[in-house]
Formats: structure tokens, C-alpha cells, sequence
């Protein structure tokens, strides 16, 4: 069930700002132990919530490496995001009506001291285990390098240290087909509906990438009245307006472009050889968007880092689709 922490003070922003009403979704699994040493932090991707059992289907299971008869798993809906956690349609406390456009700025490391609120509220001190995917990869390691001292162990996968411009032209394509859409911009929930939905069909190219794609939607039939790959990404489109809002996803991919572990630190690589964490950077081999040569060479910045794979046609969504092969990955780093 769906936990709320309200922070009694204004949250200053990193590029200036504040916001007066913070509150952080979150959902905990398992209890904490005696000791207060089996915390496993999870940070997740994009479009997810803070339900880790609803997006990541077979880690938090019996048996798997997020046990919850083991560990005190617990994860935060990001700064943002429409799940709980204070976002554009969140009520302005200036107005009394959504932010919608006129949410603050927010960064990356904003999430990351929001996620510190949560941990101190909650009395969490050491972290047994710190695990970021895609976009929660980006807080993680940035989490990693800001308090390096609280966490035991590090868990990435399909992220990097920095958003490249490879993956800061991904977002501007979509933020693209968002602001095309005339609605956008106007004071309701469902405004940019329809560019949100483009947007989404375009993120989904990348997540999937060409071997995902050609091995899922093939046509059964040789003229099919409509294309299986044209309905998959309608479908998707429409699937994700269902649950979003094209502010919140504007306004997440802004927040994605921010990231620079290395920003007011001597740069990236110097920000890495801070981190005192037991690292394992695990890349996919079909993953686009953060390649294997880009996980290799992120692991290697990283002191003590390990670096392993995942084989699969499913792209970056591998991390997502492959749980038998990351718990593989996932349970003998934990333990060890």
C-alpha cells in the first residue's frame, strides 16, 4: 500500500525555486531487521511508480533478489511523477490550481535530496543495497557520489554517469510531439494528450530497438488490414494517457537532461572515484540508448565496479523482461 512522507518545509531546488508543498509517494516491502543493515533501495525508471511489484514483474518475490522475507525494500515515486509525489498537477499553493507549466525547474539531484528526506524520515541510515535502472540508475549513481558512505552496495543497470546527447536527443523528440500538440499548455489535466501518445510511440523505438520490434510484431497475414507494428504503437501511445499526464512527462524529461554526476565536481570521472560502494554495472547487449560500450566504460570509472550483461533481444526494456537472468546477476552480488 501507498505511503506518504510530507516535508514540513519549502524544498529549495538546485537551479533556484522551491517547492512549499513536498510531499513523496513510496512503498516498503519486508521489515527492517534488528541490526538496520538489510535496506534495499530501489530508484526507478521513467514512467514507473513506487510500486515496485507493478513495474517490475518477478523481483519482488521469494526467492528472487528483492526478498522481501529478507530485505526492507523501499522505493520513492520520483519528484514529478504522477504517482503520489508532488507534480504539475499537484495543487500550487500560490494559486490554489495546478502547477501544470509552471512547475518549478527541478534536476536529477533534486530527486536524490528529496529520496535523502524520505531515508532520514524513515531512520534509515546504512544502505544494504542501492539499485537504479535507466532513469533511477541516473539517481542512484548520483545518490552514490553525493553520500558515498551510506551505501554497502550498487546496483546499475542501462544508465550512465551523465544524460549524453544521444539520450538528450531522444527526449527532445519527444518533447517535440508534445508541445506540436495544440492542447498543450492549457490549464487541464488531459491538455498535450495526443502529443504525449506520439511521444511515447517515439520513446518506445529506442527502448525496444529494431530486434525487439522484428521479433514481436510480425504480421500473421500477408496484407493484414492494419499493420501489427501500427497498433502496437497506438496501442502504447494510448496506454500510456491513460495513466499520464504530458506536463508530468514534459517536465520528467527536462529533470532527465539535468543529469551530470560530475556538475560542481571536478567533472564525471573525478565524481565516480568517490563512490566507495561494492558496484555491479550490468549493461543489455541489444540496448540502444545506454549501449554495452558505454556500461563498459562507466563500470571502469567506477572504483571496485564489476561490470556483467544481459543477453536479450528486448533492448533496453531487457532489464524489465529478463528477471531470470538479473536475479543470476542480482542475488550472488547481494549476498556476498
Amino acid at each position: 500500500m501507498v505511503k506518504y512522507y510530507d516535508h514540513p518545509e519549502p524544498f529549495r531546488l538546485e537551479f533556484g525555486g522551491e517547492i512549499k508543498n513536498l510531499r513523496i509517494a513510496y512503498h516498503t516491502y519486508g521489515s527492517l531487521n534488528e541490526r538496520c543493515d538489510n535496506v534495499v533501495w530501489v530508484c526507478h525508471a521513467l514512467t514507473a511508480n513506487s510500486d515496485v511489484q507493478d513495474w517490475w514483474p518477478h523481483t519482488v518475490e521469494e526467492g528472487m533478489f528483492l526478498d522481501p522475507s529478507r530485505y526492507f525494500i523501499v522505493c520513492a515515486n520520483f519528484i514529478g511523477s504522477p504517482y503520489g509525489t508532488t507534480c504539475p498537477l499537484s495543487e500550487n499553493p500560490d494559486t490554489g490550481q495546478p502547477y501544470y507549466a509552471d512547475f518549478p525547474c527541478y534536476t536529477i539531484r533534486d530527486i536524490v535530496n528529496a529520496h535523502r528526506l524520505l531515508a532520514d524520515a524513515l531512520g534509515i541510515g546504512v544502505v544494504h543495497t542501492l539499485v537504479g535502472c535507466s532513469v533511477g540508475g541516473f539517481q542512484a549513481v548520483e545518490w552514490a557520489v553525493m553520500e558515498p558512505e551510506r551505501f554497502e552496495r550498487l546496483a546499475l543497470m542501462a544508465t550512465d554517469g551523465i544524460a549524453t546527447p544521444w539520450t538528450i536527443a531522444i527526449d527532445e523528440s519527444q518533447r517535440m510531439c508534445i508541445e506540436a500538440d495544440s492542447t498543450y499548455g492549457e490549464p487541464r489535466p488531459d491538455a498535450g494528450a495526443a502529443g504525449l501518445a506520439a511521444a511515447r510511440a517515439i520513446g518506445l523505438l529506442s527502448y525496444r530497438g529494431p530486434s525487439g520490434y522484428n521479433l514481436t510484431q510480425c504480421d500473421s497475414e500477408e496484407f493484414p488490414a492494419k499493420r501489427r507494428a501500427v497498433t502496437y504503437q497506438r496501442y502504447q501511445g494510448e496506454k500510456l494517457v491513460k495513466r499520464f499526464d504530458a506536463y508530468s512527462y514534459h517536465a520528467i524529461l527536462d529533470s532527465f537532461d539535468s543529469h551530470d554526476v560530475g556538475r560542481g565536481r571536478g567533472g564525471m570521472y573525478a565524481a565516480l572515484s568517490n563512490i566507495k560502494a561494492r558496484t555491479l554495472v550490468i549493461g543489455l547487449t541489444t540496448d540502444i540508448v545506454f549501449p554495452p560500450t558505454d556500461m563498459i566504460a562507466l563500470a571502469a570509472r567506477i572504483p571496485k565496479a564489476k561490470y556483467a550483461e544481459i543477453h536479450s533481444p528486448f533492448g533496453h526494456d531487457g532489464f524489465l523482461v529478463e528477471y531470470l537472468q538479473l536475479n543470476a546477476l542480482m542475488k550472488p552480488f547481494m549476498e556476498q
